[in-house]
This record gives structure tokens, sequence and C-alpha cells, in this order.
């Protein structure tokens, strides 16, 4: 019993894939300064209209959580941007043929591939102070992405990689 629950952990944890986030800043800014914030109007984040719908109300629920407030008039805006790719296709299956005789040999062989190649998605948060039209803050998130998700799941990974994208805001001097 204690075997099968060991694999399944392994099987949970396989099954996670990880969420990589970059970040960086314009050094020398004043972060406590920024206290409340809005989104930029013509916003056009690359994702559906629920998913956007999704990811601003995960961000606007963090943001309240660490003390900022939405605002008409704010002191910094927020731009996010995504895309997908598909990355290489990594598993195949290898089918060979070939023969031998008298010191002759020959074969050839081909790789087949299973499944389908995965889907990254790469979310950009730009935080720009409009008062001196400067970008000052960006991270960056990369996680992989099933289009084919529940919306569930995808609320899920969008609270996951905004939880990600926040912790390191604002930065530690």
């Amino acid at each position: 019993m204690k075997i099968a629950k060991v694999i399944a952990l392994v099987f949970l944890f396989a099954s996670c894939a990880p969420i990589y986030v970059n970040y960086d800043y314009e050094k020398g800014t004043d972060f406590t300064k920024y206290k409340s914030y809005n989104y930029y109007a013509d916003m056009k984040t690359g994702l559906s209209e629920l998913d956007t719908k999704r990811l601003l109300n995960i961000l606007d629920v963090q943001l309240q959580e660490k003390g900022f407030i939405l605002s008409e008039t704010p002191d910094f805006f927020i731009d996010i941007k995504s895309s997908e790719f598909k990355g290489a296709q990594r598993q195949t299956v290898g089918v060979g043929v070939g023969g031998t005789g008298r010191h002759v040999g020959g074969g050839i062989s081909i790789g087949l591939p299973i499944g389908q190649a995965q889907v990254t998605r790469k979310i950009t948060f730009d935080f720009v102070d409009e008062n001196i039209k400067q970008l000052f803050w960006q991270a960056v998130s990369e996680s992989s992405f099933n289009p084919n998700s529940t919306p569930e799941k995808r609320e899920n990974g969008l609270n996951t990689i905004v939880t990600k994208v926040l912790k390191q805001y604002p930065p530690k001097k």
C-alpha cells in the first residue's frame, strides 16, 4: 500500500509543470510611492476573453491583498501580453529495419512522434509609471498550457502564475 502512495505522489509531482518567472526592474525606483493601479484600456492580452477576465480578477484580488487599490487615477498602469508556442516533440518511437550477410550490412531507422507537442504560454506583466512614461517593473512567466483544459484548471493555473509573479513585487532591497 505504501508503494502505491509513493507512486501516486511521484506521478502527481511529475504532472505539475514548473512555472518559470523572470523579473526586471528600474534600479533606483521608489516602490513605496506606488499605492494604486489600473489597467490600460486598450490592453490586448493575447488571451481569450474569458481567460483575460480570470487573470484580471485574480490579479485584482492578489494586488489588493498586498494593499494596492484599483483606482481611476492610479499611480501606475499594468499592461499584460501573452503568446503561445509549441515545443519540440520529445517523445518518439524508433522503428528500424536492417540486414546483414557475408560482411555486408545495412539499415534504416525512423522516429515516429507519440502524442502532441507541449504548448507553452508566455505572459508578460509590465508595470508602467505614466507620469514619467517609464516601465519600472516587469515579470515574464513561462509555463506549459493545455488549451483543452477545464475552466477550473485554467483558473488554478492562472492563479499559480499570478502568485509566483507577484511574489517578487515589490523587489526586496
